[in-house]
């Protein structure tokens, strides 16, 4: 569970949504390489864990692809490894630290 941001409208439909993560990725403190490809969103206690495949972005940031979603974040120390950059990764991140607004597409 996290932050809905705005009115809900329509409780029990299906909605566009752009997250919104206020943590940057840290490796090895909130993330780690993932040994399955395979995109995955869930709660773990009271942190919200991101499975997805890792870009890092020409502005120094990186970005996270969760199954067709993409979600930016900033980097944080411990910076990351040579090599990440594709590689399929877990963030897990404290749950007020993520809000999700609706969007239009």
């Amino acid at each position: 569970m996290v932050l809905w941001q705005r009115a809900l409208e329509a409780v029990g439909r299906e909605h566009y949504v752009e997250w919104t993560v206020d943590e940057g990725i840290a490796w090895e403190a909130n993330t780690w390489p993932s040994a399955s490809g395979t995109s995955e969103l869930r709660e773990d206690g009271d942190r919200i864990v991101f499975r997805g495949q890792l870009s890092l972005a020409e502005d120094g940031g990186a970005v996270l692809e969760l199954g067709g979603a993409l979600i930016l974040f900033g980097l944080a120390d411990p910076p990351l490894p040579e090599g990440v950059d594709g590689a399929w990764v877990e963030v897990c991140v404290a749950r007020d630290h993520v809000t999700v607004w609706p969007c239009e597409v």
